[in-house]
Order: C-alpha cells, then structure tokens, then sequence
C-alpha cells in the first residue's frame, strides 16, 4: 500500500481527532501520542485531540499524557486518524471516526487488509503501528519525545525486538530513535518490566492455576471475576501474563483468558514457532497477529477452551503434513 502525506491530508483541518482501539496496548499509546505530538507541532492552529479509554500509568512518560480525553466527549472532527485497528474497535470513539470529515486509518493488522477510512496506510507484518507512524513523519519535526513515544510503540509490539515481526528495518528505526537522546533502558524498565504488587499476585496465581495440555505443547490460564473482584484489579493489571506462559519451556501455544461477563471471556492467545494465533482469534471474530492475538467469547471456562482448542489442533495437523 502507498505511504499517505500526512500533511498534506491534514493541512486544512482545523479540529483533529486520533484514537486506537479499546484496551489500549503499548503499541497504540504510542502510536497515538507520536501522532498527536507531531501534528500539534506541525499544526499549531489546528484543536488536535487523542481520545482513548484510560491507559494504564506506566505510560505517563510520554509527553502531554495527561491530555488524553477518556470521556470521548470531544466534537466531531474535520479529521479522525484511527490507529492501530479498524472501524469496529474503536469503542466509544466511533461516532466521532464515522462523523469525521475525513478518515484517515494506520495500521498493520492482518485482520485490516484494506484499512477503513477514505486514506489508508495498512502494512500487514510490520512490526507495530508506531514504526508506520515514524515511516509517515516528516523527519523535520522529530524531537525527543516524538522518538521516545514511537520507541514505546515499537519495542511492547514486538516484545523488545525478540518477536518474529522484528525486521532489520525495525532496529534500524530504533536506532536512529535512541539517537535523541532519551533513557531508552529506564523506559524499557518502566513500561515493560516494572509489575505492581498486585500485578505480581495476579501474575503468580495465573502461574500456580495453569494447566498444559496437548503433551505440552498448550497451556492456559483464567482470572475470573470473583479473583478480579478481591484484588480490586483492572484489565491493564493482567498485561503480560499470556507472555510469562508462553515462554515456559516445551509451549508453542499459551491462551489466557479472564471473565468480562457472565460466561464472557477475554481471551489473549501466544504462539511460538508455527500455530499462526491470528487464525485462531478470527474464526472466533477476534484478529491480530499471526504470534499473538485475541478475541472475545462467550461460554463457561471449559466450553472456551474446547473450542480454541479445536482451531489449535487443526493448525497443529497442518504443520505435521508439511
């Protein structure tokens, strides 16, 4: 797909709107706050707004995070940038997105071939949506803190460039962003690795109450409500479970999953070498990639499990005939 001016597509707004999608991840505060940085740089007329349900604090590092509006209640925009999903996973956010004037839609989602708005820039296996955004910028605005949000955005989409989607391309990007001068190890610590107690806890019981099946090569794991309830504990304090089980010695495939409803589950899936996750998450109407996706479903813990199961197995069959 053609890279888009951003510029040139913005330059006669004079309100802008940019949000990702629900459950904002590393990639798409990021990728959001690099966006809402450059434009208000680029244009210092124009109302530029990110609009995202509340991220977790370990992202308080990027500049003007304070400035994220979660109550969506900004104006329907002349331009609305959606990045690092489609339409449909835009939450709360949505009117605004099919109100806007014009839509501009960034992402690298295989689930997004074609993208979603009236301009798109889709690049399926890239490493995140934030090393797009810097491919987009006009390098005459870069500064520390543009480099330092789409650092973020890069390194937890690519789990600190260990996951396959890390190209050389990648860690030349990277290289040529640590060049302004940021603390890249301290950032690194504080929005990768740094856990809460409470996190912790919840990270040992998903540990302790795991299960491997498929002689080992599968592994789940659930937080359900009442858990949630008793430690007083939101969905940003699950992050990087499916990973703490994934890279357990004999796993190609960990599934977490904790309880949104009744007999609703969230459920974050992980591969290592050869079960494409992506496959799995979209017959179940979820998507991401093809190492690590999610979908969303309903039933009790044993119903959810059979079902990814089936999927997981037939990928499985698939790679024993090859």
């Amino acid at each position: 797909m053609e890279k888009i001016n951003l510029l040139e597509e913005c330059k006669d707004a004079k309100s802008i709107v940019i949000s990702g999608h629900i459950r904002p991840d590393g990639d798409c505060v990021g990728s959001c706050m690099a966006m809402y940085l450059y434009l208000k740089k680029a244009f210092a007329d124009a109302a530029v707004t990110v609009c995202l349900e509340k991220p977790s604090e370990v992202f308080q590092c990027i500049q003007d995070f304070e400035q994220i509006d979660s109550s969506f209640c900004a104006a329907v925009p002349d331009v609305f940038i959606a990045l690092d999903c489609e339409r449909s996973r835009l939450g709360e956010a949505e009117p605004l997105f099919d109100g806007a004037k014009k839509r501009i839609n960034i992402d690298h989602h295989v689930s997004n071939m074609r993208g979603c708005g009236d301009a798109n820039y889709v690049v399926p296996g890239i490493s995140s949506t934030a090393e797009l955004v810097y491919e987009l910028i006009d390098k005459s605005y870069m500064d520390e803190e543009i480099a330092k949000a789409i650092y973020i955005g890069i390194i937890h989409d690519t789990g600190i460039f260990k996951y396959s989607n890390t190209s050389p391309k990648t860690l030349r990007i990277a290289a040529e962003l640590i060049e302004y001068g940021f603390d890249f190890p301290a950032i690194i610590d504080e929005t990768f690795y740094e856990k809460t107690y409470v996190q912790n806890q919840l990270l040992g019981r998903a540990l302790l109450e795991s299960i491997v099946f498929m002689d080992g090569k599968c592994i789940v794991s659930a937080i359900n409500r009442k858990i949630l309830d008793f430690y007083n504990a939101e969905p940003k304090d699950l992050e990087g479970i499916v990973n703490q089980l994934r890279i357990i010695k004999g796993v190609e495939c960990a599934i977490f999953m904790y309880e949104t409803g009744v007999q609703e589950y969230k459920v974050s899936l992980r591969s290592c070498k050869y079960v494409d996750v992506s496959k799995v998450a979209s017959y179940f109407g979820g998507g991401g990639h093809v190492r690590a996706a999610g979908c969303n479903m309903n039933g009790n813990f044993y119903d959810v499990i059979n079902n990814v199961s089936r999927q997981i197995v037939r990928q499985m069959r698939e790679h024993e005939e090859l």
